[in-house]
Parts: C-alpha cells; structure tokens; sequence
C-alpha cells in the first residue's frame, strides 16, 4: 500500500503554489521575483488531491489537514 500525505501548500491568487519566499503578510521578499504574493493556504492529499477550498489563514487549514488526515486513519482501522 502506497503512503498518503496530507499537507498545507501555500498558494497564489489563482490558486498555483506558491513556492517563493515570503514575508508573514504574504506579500514577497523580492519583489523581483514575479511572485504576486500568497494569499490561501490548501490542504493536499497524495490522494485525493485539493481538499475542499483553499483557506485564508494557515491556522484553520491545520486542523482541516488534521481531519482529512484522521478519515485515512479510520478507513484504514475498518478494513
């Protein structure tokens, strides 16, 4: 059986990650760098893929994460 990862992916306004440095506003570090700053946070599961929608504060996609993460652990206790 393959391992399931579920994880927090910061993202952009259009929803593609956003793998560039950033200050805790969201905004860039290097406004150089193309990036138009973070604006969600979205739970992926290797799975499922996005879970649900994306959400506008890390700390309420943590326990989003916690839950989805909880369902794999249960499906599995019932096989």
């Amino acid at each position: 059986m393959a391992r399931i990862i579920v994880g927090i992916e910061p993202r952009h306004a259009d929803n593609s990650p956003c793998d560039h440095a950033v200050k805790p506003s969201g905004k860039p570090r290097d406004p150089d760098s193309g990036c138009p700053g973070r604006t969600a946070f979205a739970v992926v599961c290797s799975e499922h893929g996005d879970v649900n929608s994306p959400h506008r504060v890390k700390a309420v996609a943590e326990p989003a994460a916690r839950a989805h993460r909880d369902e794999h652990r249960t499906a599995l206790a019932t096989r």
